[in-house]
């Protein structure tokens, strides 16, 4: 170390610092860390950003995908009784009903009965005054008297006549004509007395009886009234309305799907608006034997005893008539039917995933139920109101039923 002159001035002294040693490789090593860092930096802003756009498209696929498969509802097919009740429409009728029309032609003397009247057999209704015909009757048998006159004197020519013959002392023409004229008398007198035989009837009708025991159910005349039997062309008049109502006769037309199981010996009841809860039991007795073309029915006769009267004919009724089901039948809400171009069908579910859709026979409406008779077997699990577009195959997803607690809520 030099020492300068302590007058001198100081001067400062410069420090040289040592020249950095250039080293190219590791200058080249950090750039390319640096690089892929910010590669990497990059790439997870990149990955952050697109991977919850991938998630979220995922999802919405998966949802819509779930949302696309339709959530139905189920019931399950109940089974119909053995013998079922079918209520049919009815008119109730007297087991005996018939008019009464006068036979013979005059004018009303008296009438004895009016409606409401409980009547005998035999029992007198009315006299009818018939001028006319008495006096045919007075007329015929004065021909009658006047042909029989004729007879008794054709009889002794032609025994005359037959005793001379013997004799030769008429000639066997002369016998035989008092022999026909004596046949031909005979034949006036049978006629003539056929006639008063006729008319004597026809009297009688002027008198007018009742035909069976019964109830007046009408009187259509009155006293001085012009009756008309019908017999000149002329219009009938129905006197009286009589009807028997111990036992009456009940007409069911029957639909044709239950034609078979309506046979005679079945039990039916009648109930009426006016008797509240009442039922009137009845036999089904007969059957027509045939289906009436123009309203598909069978028409059956019920008999219902009616010793007290209880029933009025002519009264509108209701018929309870218990049929046997020859076939089983199952019961489904009438919203589970699907009306196809090709048929009714319903949508069962069978694997519990896919819907199968099945075409099915109905038999009675109940209304918010049908009667399914054929195309179940009982075992399916029934869609309740299914999509109009649903297919056969088609993946369902079946809803759970609501837990009591919640559905009470």
């Amino acid at each position: 170390m030099k020492v300068e002159p302590h007058n001198e001035v100081e001067r400062p002294v410069t420090v040289e610092e040592p020249k950095p040693v250039s080293n190219p490789q590791g200058n080249s090593s950090r750039r390319w860390w640096i690089a892929v860092l910010a590669l990497v930096i990059v790439a997870a802003i990149v990955v952050s950003g697109i991977l919850p756009r991938i998630h979220a498209r995922a999802d919405l696929d998966k949802e819509t995908a779930e949302m696309a498969i339709p959530t139905v509802s189920v019931v399950q097919p109940k089974r119909g009784a053995p013998a079922q009740e079918v209520v049919l429409p009815a008119n109730v009728q007297a087991y005996i009903d018939a008019p009464i029309y006068a036979r013979t032609n005059g004018y009303l003397k008296h009438w004895y009965v009016d409606i409401g009247a409980h009547v005998k057999a035999g029992q007198l209704l009315a006299d009818i005054e018939t001028p006319e015909v008495d006096q045919q009757l007075r007329q015929s048998k004065a021909d009658l008297a006047t042909s029989e006159a004729n007879l008794n004197l054709s009889r002794i020519t032609n025994d005359r006549y037959a005793d001379l013959l013997k004799t030769d002392s008429v000639s066997k023409q002369d016998a035989d004509n008092a022999a026909g004229d004596y046949a031909a008398k005979q034949a006036t007198v049978q006629s003539a007395q056929a006639n008063v035989k006729r008319l004597e009837e026809l009297q009688a009708f002027e008198k007018i009886y009742a035909p069976f025991e019964g109830v007046i159910t009408a009187r259509n005349t009155d006293i001085g009234a012009l009756i008309d039997s019908g017999s000149s062309g002329g219009t009938r008049t129905e006197l009286f309305h009589i009807a028997q109502p111990d036992k009456l006769r009940v007409y069911v037309s029957v639909p044709e799907a239950y034609s078979q199981a309506a046979k005679p010996g079945l039990t039916a009841d009648l109930a009426l608006a006016e008797f509240p809860g009442r039922l009137f039991p009845g036999t089904l007795v007969r059957t027509a034997e045939a289906i009436d073309q123009s309203t598909r029915t069978l028409l059956v006769e019920i008999r219902v005893n009616n010793p007290t009267g209880t029933l009025l004919s002519g009264a509108y009724a209701e018929v309870h008539l218990k049929l046997p089901t020859a076939t089983a039948a199952f019961i489904l809400p009438v919203n589970a039917l699907l009306f196809r171009e090709e048929g009714l069908r319903v949508a069962a579910v069978t694997d519990g995933k896919h819907a199968v859709l099945k075409p099915v026979t109905l038999g009675h409406d109940f209304g918010s139920e049908v009667e399914v008779v054929a195309g179940l077997a009982g075992n399916e699990s029934i869609i309740v109101n299914p999509p109009d577009s649903i297919v056969s195959g088609e993946e369902v997803r079946v809803a759970q039923p609501a837990a009591s607690g919640e559905s009470q809520r």
